[in-house]
């Protein structure tokens, strides 16, 4: 290499160099290299070091110096500030010659922490190289360990410096604990295994297509890495479907999902619409507003909606409350609805092909009724962004399907009141599901409501999910009122649901019980799409999350219904309660409160979220039971729990066939 292609290299050099400069003073972020000194005084604990031997480090991962000497003679990615005729310049078109004339042998030496490295020797050596694009740079490597703690960032590094003598691969890394195992799921290892240089090539090298993809899309502005973003990805897709792809259809199935890239970077990643959209105000003789006047292309007269159910209406109650749902839809909105329902799909291919042969045959907004179809609905609306798609779950972080559910515990708060009335001792039993998101509230807003007709009232808890007779346990504890499973319709009340009595021989005489009324959320949801206020939320930009409806009964998407035999003064506790929290007079959850620990989670004035409320995993102290782990579950509940589970992040996924 010539001195003047040296020179001109450097020039090229310290133009990047300068550029990156600017930018950094412009947008008040540092300059400079990172100093690891100053990030890591003498003083500061450490959990000791651990010599890493040769290591291909990405150079992308090599971010500073160990020392703050050759701080202003390089900008913060690695290119050079200092004048070309500089000692410092000249010292670095020697080595760009040696580089190209015999190669840069010798390996640089630094300091890895956090999975960043700050050279202790050759700073130049990666400076030239880093001006070529060089992917790696070989360095010898000591490991600062840092002292373990409850801190995201020690969890997750703590997770990477495991994962790493497995893989012994640094750009595989993740901002979110538990990510490594899922990607070893992902790829059909168990969690333990430990990746030959055959399998550690072949990701590689799909690896490096997708980080590509990931940065053309903007990636590298995002709080999160590649690998964070491949775990989003392989939920819609396999590590097969990536090895097949070409680079043009892989950033376009990477662009349709990248919302829900996008949507890791937020804390709350869900936005909880507790009450419906206000309906736009019209001003006109056809009663259209504003918005429906400039959209009324977009939002025609008639709304063309499929129901995509996993069973029929007779084999399942669940099911059979949203036809009834279906039903009032149709007959409440009449011709501005074309309604189709499709029963007896499995999740997966087959509910895939009913959602395409619905938008196929017109279907303009899909409702798919159970949790396990969420993977579908979201293949789908990847394909087909025009299509409204929600999937009846709650908590679910995907921008392209929202999902709904009601906040049933508003109905059992009720009934918690009616049994504390009801009970002269205060034993009062309660029968839970699953363990998934929604469920402890429903527990704590009903010993809430016992508190409030009776202080002493302990409620005693068992849970469907674990043992199969959680009645018969309750009646040998002498428990005689119980709060069963919730009606599933209004037109259910003779048969044992809800909270009732037990008596003599073991029958169950039902009192009362919350009741679901998906029409009222279906009129409610499909009106707000006619009018455009369902735009509410997608125009958003500030927002940028996924969002679940979680209704009640302000909505009227949730109630209450008591027997005949209910005495009337507690018929009429009934209707000042829904009426009270319809109207927001009477707030479940603000009221004193401890948990099962003794701690303090309200003073009675606290407002807890509906975040906060959806995602409650403990449980009031007055309840004597606790939530069950998912290896307490019988089989048939598992499923469910970890697609919605409280504790859902940290169960460990199920493995399929290896993909690698």
């Amino acid at each position: 290499m010539s001195r003047q292609e040296a020179y001109n290299q450097y020039a090229l050099a310290m133009k990047a160099g300068q550029k990156y400069y600017k930018d950094a003073v412009l947008h008040g972020r540092y300059p400079y290299l990172q100093v690891l000194d100053e990030i890591l005084p003498d003083d500061a604990p450490q959990g000791g070091q651990m010599d890493m031997g040769l290591v291909e480090i990405p150079t992308e991962l090599i971010v500073g110096t160990k020392t703050a000497g050759r701080r202003s003679a390089f900008a913060g990615n690695f290119m050079p500030l200092l004048a070309v005729n500089t000692e410092f310049a000249n010292k670095w078109m020697d080595l760009c010659g040696a580089h190209l004339d015999e190669g840069i042998r010798e390996p640089i030496r630094c300091f890895e922490y956090l999975g960043r490295f700050y050279v202790q020797e050759g700073n130049k050596r990666v400076s030239v190289l880093s001006s070529f694009g060089a992917p790696t740079i070989t360095g010898k490597v000591t490991r600062i360990i840092p002292v373990w703690s409850e801190d995201r960032e020690i969890r997750v590094y703590y997770e990477f410096m495991q994962s790493y003598q497995l893989t012994r691969l640094y750009r595989v890394n993740f901002t979110r604990p538990g990510s490594f195992l899922k990607l070893q799921t992902a790829l059909g290892f168990e969690p333990d295994h430990r990746w030959t240089e055959e399998e550690q090539q072949r990701f590689e090298s799909r690896f490096t297509y997708f980080r590509a993809a990931f940065k053309k899309l903007g990636g590298q502005e995002l709080p999160i890495t590649a690998a964070d973003a491949l775990l989003v990805w392989l939920k819609v897709y396999t590590f097969e479907d990536l090895r097949n792809m070409s680079t043009a259809e892989l950033q376009k199935n990477l662009a349709a999902l990248w919302p829900d890239v996008e949507v890791l970077s937020h804390p709350q990643p869900v936005t909880v619409a507790t009450d419906p959209e206000p309906e736009e105000q019209t001003d006109d003789k056809q009663g259209k507003g504003l918005i429906g006047r400039l959209f009324q292309a977009v939002f025609p007269a008639q709304l063309d909606i499929a129901f995509i159910n996993e069973r029929s209406p007779e084999e399942s109650s669940w099911i059979r409350a949203h036809d009834l749902g279906r039903q009032y839809l149709e007959a409440v909105l009449g011709d501005k609805v074309k309604v189709r329902t499709v029963n007896g799909v499995t999740p997966g291919e087959s509910a895939e092909k009913a959602m395409e042969d619905a938008i196929a045959a017109g279907a303009e907004v899909i409702f798919a009724t159970t949790p396990p179809l969420i993977g579908a609905c979201r293949k789908i609306a990847a394909k087909h962004p025009e299509v409204k798609i929600l999937n009846c779950s709650a908590s679910m972080p995907y921008t392209g399907v929202r999902t709904y559910y009601s906040k049933i515990y508003e109905g059992k708060f009720i009934t918690g009141a009616i049994a504390g009335a009801m009970s002269p001792d205060g034993q009062i039993g309660y029968v839970a599901s699953n363990p998934i998101f929604g469920v402890p509230a429903s527990i704590n807003a009903f010993a809430l409501g016992a508190r409030l007709t009776n202080p002493r009232s302990r409620i005693h808890l068992r849970w469907s999910c674990v043992e199969e007779d959680p009645l018969g346990a309750l009646a040998k504890e002498g428990v005689d009122l119980i709060s069963n499973r919730d009606i599933p319709t209004p037109d259910r009340i003779s048969e044992p649901w809800g909270l009732c009595q037990l008596r003599p021989g073991g029958t169950l005489r039902p009192i009362a019980s919350p009741y679901w009324h998906w029409g009222h959320f279906y009129e409610k949801l499909v009106r707000s799409i006619l009018s455009g206020s369902w735009d509410a939320y997608s125009t958003n930009k500030e927002n940028k999350r996924a969002v679940n409806y979680w209704w009640g009964m302000k909505s009227q998407a949730v109630g209450v219904l008591a027997t005949d035999e209910l005495p009337a003064g507690l018929r009429q506790l009934v209707d000042i309660l829904q009426s009270g929290i319809a109207s927001g007079a009477i707030v479940p959850f603000q009221r004193p409160i401890r948990d099962q620990s003794g701690a303090v989670r309200s003073d009675g004035g606290h407002w807890f979220s509906p975040e906060e409320i959806l995602h409650m995993d403990w449980l009031c102290d007055c309840v004597d039971g606790a939530i069950p782990g998912f290896d307490q579950l019988l089989p048939m509940s598992r499923s469910i729990v970890r697609l919605q589970g409280v504790y859902r992040d940290d169960i460990a996924p199920e493995k399929e066939g290896t993909l690698l």
